[in-house]
């Protein structure tokens, strides 16, 4: 395994900073490159500061509290792509908990960050984005 360089520590960095401030409820918009690309499950792709502001209000809604374990994160540094893997911890709108080891649902995930120029210019997020583990009809294992 290659040892990180300087400038994959700050890249690895702006990403922390990018959870803390998601659980926190900080401006998580001025991480973001004016012509950002993320995407999210069930929502799509929003491109630019407005559209991701609008993703994140909607994605939001549905959520109540959410605090990622940091600790536990596993990187995968390559260039401008920050891979991490990691679990969260939460609460639905509604007051439905979900955690790692739970009811399927929520609480596994994998981001895919490209951070350019101190920037993060493209997340893609991979999770179930069924938090509370409701949508169970169309999974015959569950």
């Amino acid at each position: 395994m290659r040892e990180l360089t300087e400038a994959d520590i700050d890249r690895k960095g702006i990403v922390l900073d990018y959870f803390r401030r998601l659980d926190s409820g900080g401006d998580l918009l001025e991480l973001f490159a004016e012509d950002a690309r993320v995407f999210y499950p069930k929502w799509g792709i929003a491109t630019g500061k407005e559209e991701i502001g609008e993703m994140f209000g909607d994605v939001g809604g549905v959520v109540n509290a959410m605090n990622h374990d940091y600790e536990t994160f596993n990187y995968v540094v390559n260039g401008d792509t920050v891979v991490v893997e990691g679990t969260s911890t939460g609460e639905t709108a509604d007051g439905t908990e979900w955690r790692p080891d739970g009811e399927p649902g929520g609480g596994r995930w994998c981001d895919v960050f490209e951070v350019r120029n101190g920037e993060i210019a493209r997340l893609f997020i991979y999770l179930d984005p069924d938090y509370a583990g409701r949508d169970t009809e169309q999974y015959p294992w569950l």
